[in-house]
């Protein structure tokens, strides 16, 4: 849904409160208000942040989960801007720290190293294409499309310039190259 008609910068959209806990993606300058997920999709989430909380403590990499938290400039749009808010962000921590503003990842800034988005009905045609063409752009190193419609997680994986996919389902471990000790499998995700 989109809220207002009046473009707004960046900057605007960083500055922007309208006194409620609604969140807010840019969308080529205008502000579309997120939907609550089902409770599926919230236990997706929940799941996916501990799991990999875990995995990075335990391989100790410098890097932090956010779960619906970080937003992502795209290149989407010539004139106006346009922010992600991806359920799930994985990046260097010092990064994160040494960001002063609002908690967007700027098109020059270092880009995550991993993405995760749950699918739900309304955002499947955008997960599946102009979220993936975006953060391949951005050079995020992988994106995985957790969709419970399909049972199914897709991992791209950043391989010279643009993504290879790779599907899993059921009790098929998940490959990740940037979670190469991660042991998880669709099941589990989806299970929640």
């Amino acid at each position: 849904m989109t809220i207002s008609t009046q473009k707004l910068s960046l900057a605007e959209y960083l500055a922007y409160h309208d006194g409620t806990d609604n969140r807010y993606e840019l969308v080529e300058g205008e502000l579309r208000r997120m939907s609550l997920g089902t409770v599926q999709h919230t236990k997706i989430i929940r799941f996916l942040d501990r799991k990999l909380d875990a995995t990075i403590a335990q391989s100790q990499q410098p890097w932090v989960v956010l779960a619906t938290l970080m937003g992502v400039q795209s290149p989407r749009g010539r004139r106006w801007d346009t922010v992600c808010i991806p359920d799930l962000v994985v990046m260097i921590a010092d990064q994160y720290e040494g960001m002063d503003g609002g908690a967007v990842i700027t098109l020059d800034q270092t880009p995550p190293l991993l993405v995760i988005e749950v699918v739900s009905p309304s955002t499947q045609t955008e997960d599946y294409r102009s979220k993936r063409v975006e953060y391949c752009v951005l050079d995020i190193l992988e994106y995985w499309i957790v969709d419970p419609l399909e049972q199914r997680v897709m991992v791209c994986v950043l391989e010279e310039g643009s993504y290879t996919d790779y599907v899993f389902t059921g009790d098929t471990p998940i490959v990740s190259p940037v979670f190469p000790t991660l042991h998880l499998t669709p099941a589990q995700i989806f299970a929640g």
